[in-house]
């Protein structure tokens, strides 16, 4: 059984700690899956997902939280606007930190993380063959900003703190650096689609019928934009297929794989 470490490596201004999981890394020969968490994620909210995953595709895994969430480096400061984009490219340098300039990464993204997945293809298109991007955001819908207002109240009036606390070591920094960012006044016009016409490898867009933050609009967008798209809509399907749809998601996953060199 693997065991999750903290690693050493930059992350914009600073040196960070961030929670890292390494699965089945003896599979030498075979692509490795890099799985980026939800806004509110961390390796152990994956669960056993990942690891299920990597055994169906027999592939290696790479799981980690980013700073702000799970047992890494909490986040010092408010985060900008454009933070996914900034994190997008801080990636590259954790990913130099486990030594992994050489290898070309099949991404494995959920929510913020698909974004991410998306973002970091596109600015560093050599460094991926390819990627799924579930239940991603490209803009913000109205339906986004009602569904972060009532996280807002279940975290301060209801469980939801509590219940991230077993997953989180500073559980204010992982909900507000999301939340708050998200429902910062001019985040509404945070948009993404620009930074994604670099796009050069193939793209998995997946996201649930009855997603609860956002439209197919999301997935549907990539593929207009990026023609080596394709899209799977889950039905009986909310915002989290990893979990509501499982077997799917690894089905989908292992079709695109197959199609790789």
């Amino acid at each position: 059984m693997s065991t999750s470490f903290l690693q050493s490596a930059p992350w914009l201004d600073a040196v960070v700690e961030i929670e890292t999981l390494w699965l089945a890394p003896e599979r030498r020969d075979r692509p490795l899956i890099v799985f980026l968490h939800e806004g509110l994620g961390s390796v152990a909210q994956w669960r056993g997902f990942p690891a299920r995953l990597c055994a169906a595709a027999e592939c290696r895994g790479l799981v980690f939280s980013r700073p702000g969430y799970g047992r890494s480096t909490p986040r010092t400061a408010p985060w900008p606007q454009d933070y996914l984009q900034q994190q997008a490219r801080a990636l590259a340098g954790y990913f130099d930190a486990l030594g992994l300039q050489q290898e070309r990464l099949f991404l494995f993204g959920h929510s913020d993380g698909a974004s991410l997945a998306l973002l970091f293809a596109a600015y560093f298109p050599e460094r991926v063959r390819s990627l799924v991007a579930m239940a991603p955001h490209l803009f913000v819908e109205a339906k986004t900003g009602e569904g972060l207002r009532v996280a807002r109240a279940a975290y301060e009036h209801g469980g939801l703190k509590a219940r991230l606390a077993r997953y989180h070591a500073d559980t204010d920094s992982a909900f507000y650096g999301w939340n708050e960012t998200w429902l910062r006044p001019g985040f509404d016009q945070w948009n993404i689609e620009d930074d994604l016409r670099t796009l050069a490898c193939p793209v998995l867009a997946l996201q649930g019928v009855d997603d609860e933050y956002a439209s197919l609009e999301q997935i549907r967008t990539i593929r207009r934009i990026w023609s080596a798209t394709r899209l799977a809509e889950l039905p009986d399907c909310g915002h989290a297929p990893q979990r509501d749809q499982p077997t799917r998601v690894i089905e989908e996953t292992l079709a695109l794989l197959r199609t790789l060199p």
